[in-house]
């Protein structure tokens, strides 16, 4: 029975719990959601079934679990209406058949670039509810308490705590989902979009003009030891907790470790060069509708009348503290600093790219810089070989 309970739950409202739904029933909907999820969703349901008169049930799987088994059970006629999940899903499920375009009514209610990842062929297939990015952990006791806005500053700041031995910046390395803002401050990028709004797997944009110039501009700032070089994650930590680093480019997650070590710091989005922001990978988490749902009119009520509101998507945060994409409740959410920091910096975040050749990407790209970070190769070089082993490797997967 706990296994059941913890696995299983669907919930019929207005009705008891049972065993697990296995369909879209017409009349009906059934939502399928993790953990984190299901007791808001829960409540949710019960203020669409007092309205409506229509029974929710949901079924709890874990996060994981929820894309592969849509994927099996929906084409065979089972399966849900709505499912959680991450953006990072949508280009397998959108070129599967397996969601449905939704029709959000108020876009202007939502962050931006959480509706960017969203988005595939210039239509909305999931409503955001949580994003992340990196951004910048500063310690305002070496660089004061309105941190730094651009590079140009960090290096100016960086001049004169060289001395001491501490080191202006500190990623882990070699790491491109951390070292992407230097090749996308200057206008790199990773997939280019075609003239349907759908990225292109053969358009690899790292080595252009602007990738290569903010990959040279990563390699100046090392070779002035401004920025640490080769430091995994546990020594960007310890170098960032000790002192030893004013500032520090990673993600929200590490916040728990920082307020633990006592750094007194601020978190902001990446500092801009030339007046171009550095933009960091956007990660985001939404409520997509199946194709194969009996309910979809039913389903786009539900997450436009019920779930984009300002009391689910604080009750979401509340159960799971991820910034929301929901601008009303991020604006109560930002009295905390640290949220208003993470949204600052997804602000100018790009989506992560939500297609399968994006596999085909972190191993060449990885060793690009590590070759550059033990002077092993120009930036040049060295993306620019590693961009035509990531287009090959592509094209034999095509």
């Amino acid at each position: 029975m706990k296994r059941l309970a913890t696995i299983c739950l669907v919930l019929v409202l207005a009705a008891v719990l049972s065993l697990p739904a296995a369909a879209s029933v017409p009349g009906e909907l059934l939502i399928w959601t993790d953990g984190e999820r299901a007791p808001v969703l829960t409540e949710v349901a019960k203020s669409f079934v007092g309205e409506y008169g229509i029974t929710v049930r949901i079924q709890e799987l874990p996060f994981g679990d929820i894309r592969d088994n849509l994927a099996i059970v929906a084409p065979t006629g089972e399966g849900p209406d709505i499912i959680i999940g991450a953006h990072d899903w949508l280009g397998q499920l959108v070129t599967d058949g397996l969601i449905e375009p939704i029709d959000i009514e108020d876009p202007s209610l939502f962050l931006s670039s959480g509706l960017d990842a969203f988005t595939w062929g210039g239509q909305y297939y999931g409503i955001p509810y949580a994003i992340e990015s990196i951004g910048l952990f500063y310690n305002k006791d070496l660089v004061g308490e309105d941190g730094v806005k651009s590079f140009e500053e960090l290096i100016e700041i960086s001049e004169g705590l060289q001395a001491q031995g501490i080191y202006g910046l500190v990623l882990p390395q070699p790491d491109p989902y951390h070292t992407f803002p230097f090749f996308s401050i200057l206008g790199g990028y990773v997939f280019g979009m075609d003239d349907q709004g759908v990225l292109d797997p053969l358009d690899v944009g790292l080595a252009n003009e602007g990738g290569v110039a903010g990959f040279e501009f990563f390699q100046e700032l090392m070779d002035a030891g401004i920025i640490a070089r080769a430091t995994p994650y546990d020594t960007m930590m310890s170098l960032f907790k000790e002192g030893q680093a004013a500032t520090m480019m990673t993600g929200p997650w590490a916040f728990g470790d920082v307020r633990a070590a006592g750094v007194n710091y601020g978190f902001t989005q990446i500092p801009s060069y030339k007046g171009q922001y550095g933009k960091p990978f956007l990660g985001a988490q939404g409520f997509m509708v199946s194709s194969f749902s009996e309910n979809k009119m039913l389903a786009n009520i539900f997450l436009n009348e019920f779930v984009a509101t300002t009391e689910t998507m604080l009750a979401i945060y509340e159960g799971d503290p991820r910034p929301t994409a929901f601008l009303p409740a991020a604006e109560i959410i930002n009295e905390d600093p640290d949220m208003r920091g993470v949204m600052e910096a997804a602000s100018t975040a790009v989506p992560m790219p939500a297609i399968p050749a994006m596999n085909s990407v972190w191993t060449a790209w990885s060793d690009a810089i590590e070759l550059v970070i033990n002077q092993q190769s120009t930036p040049k070089a060295a993306i620019e070989n590693a961009v035509e082993l990531i287009v090959q490797t592509i094209k034999d997967s095509m």
